[in-house]
């Protein structure tokens, strides 16, 4: 179970991923024919140094990668006007606008989602004796976190999307996984397809807001009206509330006479603009924290092999000057292929002009009408946020209905298909600016788009190991099987005893599909090879990773044509079901990713 509060989670998510790209152990070990040469000695002569050097080294330290340019990446769902999604269109189908100037489309994907993990198992033979073949499990497929933002939710909200998520998780697949994740941080428990910890879990769930409640607010004030007085410098808000002030602190009744009045009522806008600031910063701390807690869960997501999607419940909130958090979910969420949808907590909602009447601080209807209108477009605002995140992420938003039994099952279902697109931005700079994107399709033909509406601008240049290593670590935690490299994935397992067994992984490389760089008369490029395991509910195990480097003459090349190179590493386990995650990139950035089911009795 994850710890408690947002700040202790988001250790535990690093933690673990700092442990899988820190983690030294060796994972290949060359067969006796492939044993590293003797370090040269030291010369003078650049011939006399290229012929002593080894032909075939490893190393635990990062190699410098050749980096694509950043790619900006826009997940497409076309629907027809039935609501169909629609899965053959090309390339060519579509056009991608950044800030109105048409964008080549450098990277093209159709992507299906669903089982991405059971596949043909394959295993060397070696004796009876010292091992078994791998059997295939019903390891988790698909993990979906449901996110309940109780920093937001109000009690009346609570009990009908807590009763609709008990009968969705009631109703999960063998090969699901379910977690329950606040915006609080507090209650969470990670994946498991325990249904009685879940029912639980969902029990625990209650508004925690960090402001609080008050029953007469003088001078009212909502976090939208601060953002209007403190931000935008609204001169008809602050005049509202001033006006508010003086009537709900008795300054107005105080005052005897015109110059009185008028201390007053700078009184009145003195105390106006405290209470404006100060609900600016409890509402910017809740917002900021339900970010950040989202965006955790989101990292965590990350690191679950299989189909992934996270259905966030909340009543909705403004994020003022926050934009660029929202921006950096939706940008992690399209690396780590985690789809993200919302649901609207309110339900069946219409905006009414007299605000919320649910609220115990409620504006003064006599002295600031026009408060009822901030209060109203408040609550008009509280959804773009949860509709930017599902339109930009892949993934439903769901309003305007009670039924969150069904909002909850749209939520947490996939498309059947969508696109994703890369372009490279032309003469991109790194300022942190807000660039509009648009994607049109060439021949429309009744047919709607979902996407993203833009992106920020880096604020500075990528670090190309950084970037090299964070591309290793997205592959390692991501549920798709890539093929640009000629890789083998194959598992065995030895049991020790009935309580321990060790799991070997043996990666084969065909050396005649990949392309080396001549130079120095040799034939160079480098691997590194990533691993990873992971049990039965998607919680990473434990990983290791090396770097192979290639530097072979031209008749060692010629001799490896043929038997390619096979790599092994052990993991120490106990029996279980566990996925094994390989990833294996090369010099020149490309990719091979494998997963591996099995099942150790």
């Amino acid at each position: 179970m994850i710890s408690e509060g947002p700040r202790a989670f988001a250790l535990f998510v690093i933690g673990q991923i700092t442990f899988l790209l820190a983690a030294l152990l060796p994972l290949a070990s060359a067969q006796s024919s492939q044993a590293e040469s003797p370090a040269p000695q030291a010369s003078t002569a650049v011939a006399t140094k290229e012929q002593a050097a080894p032909e075939m080294s490893s190393r635990d330290e990062a190699a410098t990668f050749k980096v694509n340019v950043r790619l900006v990446l826009v997940r497409v769902v076309v629907r027809d006007e039935r609501g169909h999604v629609v899965g053959n269109l090309h390339k060519e189908d579509f056009q991608v606008f950044d800030n109105r100037k048409p964008q080549v489309i450098s990277q093209f994907s159709v992507e299906q989602p669903g089982s991405q993990i059971a596949r043909e198992q394959r295993s060397t033979e070696i004796p009876a004796d010292e091992s078994q073949p791998t059997k295939t499990s019903s390891v988790a497929e698909r993990f979906i976190a449901y996110v309940f933002d109780d920093v937001h939710l109000r009690m009346q909200d609570v009990t009908p999307v807590r009763e609709a998520a008990d009968h969705r998780i009631a109703a999960m697949q063998p090969t699901d996984r379910a977690a329950i994740f606040t915006t609080s941080g507090q209650g969470n428990l990670d994946f498991t397809d325990d249904r009685a910890k879940l029912h639980e879990a969902l029990l625990n769930i209650t508004p925690r807001p960090i402001s609080p409640s008050v029953m007469q607010e003088c001078p009212y004030m909502s976090y939208y009206m601060a953002d209007l007085i403190v931000n935008k410098n609204d001169p008809q808000a602050l005049d509202n509330a001033s006006r508010d002030t003086l009537q709900c602190a008795g300054l107005a009744a105080a005052a005897g006479n015109s110059a009185q009045l008028a201390i007053a009522l700078q009184t009145a806008q003195s105390m106006a603009q405290s209470a404006a600031q100060l609900k600016l910063t409890l509402g910017d701390n809740e917002t900021i924290l339900t970010l950040r807690s989202l965006k955790d869960v989101v990292r965590r997501m990350a690191s679950a092999p299989g189909q992934r999607i996270v259905v966030l419940v909340s009543p909705g909130f403004i994020t003022p000057y926050h934009e660029q958090d929202v921006t950096d979910i939706t940008d992690y969420a399209l690396r780590a292929n985690v789809i993200v949808s919302s649901v609207d907590a309110r339900g069946l909602y219409v905006p009414s002009l007299y605000g919320d009447m649910s609220r115990q601080n409620l504006p003064n209807t006599q002295t600031s009408p026009q408060e009822l209108i901030y209060e109203s477009s408040e609550e008009s605002s509280d959804d773009i946020v949860l509709s930017t995140l599902a339109e930009s992420a892949g993934g439903t938003f769901f309003h305007n209905s009670n039924d969150f039994e069904s909002g909850l099952k749209e939520a947490a279902e996939t498309p059947d298909y969508y696109y994703v697109l890369g372009f490279s931005p032309q003469n991109l700079k790194f300022d942190g600016g807000f660039h509009g994107l648009t994607v049109k399709l060439a021949k429309p033909a009744k047919l709607s788009i979902q996407a993203r509406k833009g992106y920020y601008a880096p604020k500075q240049a990528p670090n190309a190991n950084e970037e090299a290593r964070q591309e290793i670590q997205e592959a390692i935690f991501s549920q798709e099987e890539v093929h640009d490299l000629p890789v083998d994935l194959h598992t065995q397992f030895f049991k020790a005893s009935d309580e321990n067994a060790k799991l070997s992984v043996l990666v084969h490389v065909d050396v005649k599909r990949i392309h080396f760089r001549k130079a120095g008369g040799r034939n160079n490029n480098d691997l590194t090879i990533a691993a990873a395991l992971f049990d039965r509910n998607g919680g990473f195990v434990s990983g290791n990773e090396k770097i192979l480097e290639m530097h072979w003459k031209d008749e060692t090349l010629e001799n490896k044509l043929d038997r390619g190179v096979t790599l092994k590493s052990s993991f120490e386990v106990k029996p279980g079901s566990y996925l094994v995650r390989l990833v294996v990139r090369d010099s020149e950035g490309l990719i091979a990713a494998e997963n591996g089911p099995i099942e150790i009795p």
